[in-house]
């Protein structure tokens, strides 16, 4: 018996990160991809073979296909905010990579498209929504580390000159650590201890001008346009007090990714730029650290190779089904507008209040508690 599909699916960009959302859909139900499109016709058509989506073309292709019902916005984060009021335009739900757009102005924009067209809009990350990070949010909930009060988030360089063929995105507008990685820990953050209202930090570069040694490299060489390094203090509304460094700079560290400390504790989460990963946990007077228990099954397969992104397409199509919102359009500019403040903070500037706010995303469906 054949299923009828949730929601079909159109992908708009089949670079780096195309593998990533095609590998994860795949394994959701409901959730066919019927179409990609790419400035560049020969990569569409050649993701469109690897992963047998039977149509591929150019982006106003996609956007006048009437079986697209949901259009997935994976092209670099310059270009996020223009397609994504074009395939509103066009009658479609958008569900965005991170950033929501390259700037809180061009966010906006979308935000009232959005609610004009009367469709849906939803941004990345989805990490938050897997296993790790809701365990995480579960033993917060549950009081394991009484009551937060504190909170560290690190991000060292992801390396892309020494893999990416072409990492220029990384270093200009809408890039940097902090819009490339920052959404991803700030995301965490908020879901775990609600949002952010003030900002203090200062960024610099430890180099103008980076050299790319990927094997499959096409430039030599990277101007930098953007801040490469922040440190921050984030304020949360609830009061707890969050340091953070985001770094393209740092090429090594053995820092923990997020740690949330507690009147009884201490958390340590993992990479939220994965699913699964254990959660660990020591108590006050607990001599060494455990292993929350999972409140939710892996995300991922044993045996997957690369990453795997989808879980923020399936939360979309889920509240067209009437669930909860949880990577929500709000929700995302939440994080950009924290991070657009980040970006290039400096001391003399004092601290930057935040305008906007977000619901803490509901847990999400299915996820047991913890016993504490």
């Amino acid at each position: 018996m054949t299923t009828s599909p949730r929601a079909r699916i159109g992908i708009v960009g089949t670079g780096a990160v195309f593998p990533a959302y095609a590998r994860g859909l795949a394994a959701l139900p409901g959730l066919p991809v019927i179409r990609v499109a790419d400035l560049d016709l020969e990569r569409a058509r050649t993701a469109a073979a690897e992963w047998n989506v039977p149509a591929w073309g150019g982006t106003e292709e996609l956007l006048a296909d009437p079986d697209v019902d949901v259009v997935v916005n994976i092209t670099t984060p310059g270009a996020h905010a223009d397609l994504t009021d074009a395939a509103l335009e066009a009658g479609k739900h958008v569900y965005v990579e991170k950033p929501l757009a390259a700037t809180t102005e061009e966010a906006r924009r979308n935000l009232a498209t959005a609610e004009r067209t009367g469709r849906l809009l939803g941004g990345a990350p989805d990490t938050f929504l897997g296993s790790a990070a809701q365990t995480a949010r579960a033993a917060v909930d549950a009081g394991l580390i009484g009551r937060p009060f504190a909170a560290t988030s690190f991000v060292r360089s992801s390396r892309a000159q020494t893999w990416h063929p072409d990492p220029t995105f990384l270093f200009k507008r809408g890039g940097g650590p902090v819009l490339d990685w920052g959404p991803y820990h700030i995301a965490a953050l908020v879901n775990l201890l609600g949002p952010i209202r003030r900002v203090v930090g200062a960024t610099g570069n430890a180099e103008l001008e980076i050299p790319v040694t990927a094997p499959e490299r096409r430039v030599e060489r990277i101007d930098v346009e953007v801040a490469t390094h922040a440190t921050s203090i984030l304020e949360f509304t609830s009061g707890v007090l969050a340091t953070a460094v985001y770094s393209f700079d740092i090429w090594d560290t053995d820092l923990p990714h997020i740690e949330v400390y507690g009147t009884e504790g201490t958390l340590q989460v993992p990479n939220p730029n994965h699913f699964d990963s254990p959660v660990r946990l020591k108590r006050r007077t607990a001599e060494e650290w455990t292993e929350v228990p999972p409140v939710l099954p892996p995300s991922t397969p044993a045996d997957a190779t690369g990453f795997y992104r989808g879980l923020g397409v399936q939360d979309l199509v889920g509240h067209l089904d009437g669930d909860a919102h949880r990577a929500s359009a709000g929700f995302a500019f939440h994080v950009l507008d924290v991070l657009e403040r980040l970006q290039d903070a400096s001391l003399a500037d004092g601290v930057a209040e935040i305008a906007s706010s977000t619901e803490r995303p509901a847990p999400v469906r299915g996820a047991r508690p913890v016993v504490g």
